[in-house]
């Protein structure tokens, strides 16, 4: 993700909308994350297993990077977690 340019604002509705689709990003990454999880060591072919954990642990990397961009675009001068944002992140897990 890119920083705003100086004297671009966001509009809230724009803004907002962002950070949706990045919660709608990280439970789609959890999903699959479970899925993997699941799979991890299940195959009788080690060249399977070793795709799956890489799979996985690729899965877990881009799940921060989706949450390190969601902090960014969370409004800085809220002291306070937002509801909306704590209830989705809650049932991911994080």
């Amino acid at each position: 993700m890119t920083a705003t340019p100086k004297g671009f604002e966001m509009s809230d509705d724009y803004a907002h909308g962002r950070r949706d689709g990045l919660r709608l990003a990280l439970a789609i990454l959890a999903a699959e994350e479970a899925k993997w999880l699941a799979l991890l060591g299940e195959s009788r072919s080690w060249r399977t297993n070793a795709t799956r954990e890489v799979r996985y642990k690729a899965l877990q990397v881009a799940q921060t990077r989706v949450q390190t961009a969601l902090n960014r675009l969370t409004p800085q001068n809220e002291t306070s977690m937002n509801n909306e944002l704590a209830s989705a992140l809650k049932k991911l897990g994080l």
